[in-house]
């Protein structure tokens, strides 16, 4: 019988995602003392009268209150880049792909306590790595097209379970916590948005909100540090789209 390749996933960056998204907007503290004060509100364009913090803090408690949304993020971190495309709401389900790195990208789904796990082939053979050549040639047959099953809670598959809690994902962003200014207008994926900035301990973070229809956050950015970070949110409290693979492509390591 062939060694089977571990389903977790090595350097996990769920950690560094959450650090840094609990960064400058939010739970930083202070600004460098040579920072200036936060701009006076502005008394037209989007959210007339109200000053950066106040902007952002709305942004931030509407945000959390979402039931669902579709997260998209890129970072660097010190095993690599990371990206990941992943629809999750606060059942704990969720839908959509992580590429790690040199490692390779999994495709993942949860639904209720069962994890569904399918790997390219990069990231079979990253996982392998120390087989010989039978036996991972013997893990790809196997594996390669197929969805892993485990339970969540399954010491190869809870690390990635992680990535279906959108708590851990909001946590950071903490509302009253902030000198967030006024940075002018953008746009993210056609919506107009207000864009805020603040900077701490040479890191800039910039945060984009709807500046029509609900105040949600819908991109927030860390740039000049050692990981530098880029998410966008989408599809607020829409339903996660999860289904269960096809019993014939799935394969029950249990």
């Amino acid at each position: 019988m062939p060694a089977v390749p571990p389903t977790r996933t090595k350097h996990l960056a769920l950690a560094s995602l959450c650090a840094a998204s609990a960064l400058a907007l939010t739970a930083c503290g202070p600004l460098d003392q040579a920072a200036e004060e936060s701009k006076p509100s502005s008394e037209s364009g989007p959210y007339p009268g109200l000053s950066g913090p106040e902007i952002l803090n709305k942004a931030i408690t509407t945000t959390k209150q979402a039931t669902a949304l579709r997260l998209k993020v890129s970072m660097k971190t010190a095993d690599g880049p990371v990206r990941g495309d992943l629809a999750v709401d606060t059942k704990g389900d969720c839908a959509g792909t992580l590429h790690m790195g040199t490692e390779g990208t999994t495709e993942l789904i949860k639904t209720g306590d069962t994890v569904y796990l399918r790997f390219d082939e990069k990231m079979l053979r990253s996982q392998t790595e120390g087989s010989s050549e039978a036996e991972t040639r013997a893990a790809l047959d196997m594996l390669l097209g197929k969805w892993v099953q485990e339970k969540a809670d399954a010491e190869d598959a809870k690390d990635l379970a992680q990535f279906c809690d959108l708590d851990s994902y909001l946590e950071g962003f903490k509302a009253d916590d902030t000198e967030a200014k006024r940075a002018g207008g953008s746009a993210v994926n056609g919506t107009p948005t207000v864009v805020l900035t603040e900077s701490y301990r040479g890191e800039k973070a910039t945060a984009h909100v709807a500046a029509k229809g609900t105040p949600y956050l819908l991109r927030f950015q860390v740039t000049g540090g050692a990981e530098p970070i880029d998410m966008t949110f989408s599809e607020f409290d829409k339903p996660v789209p999860v289904k269960k693979p096809a019993k014939e492509d799935i394969v029950d390591l249990g």
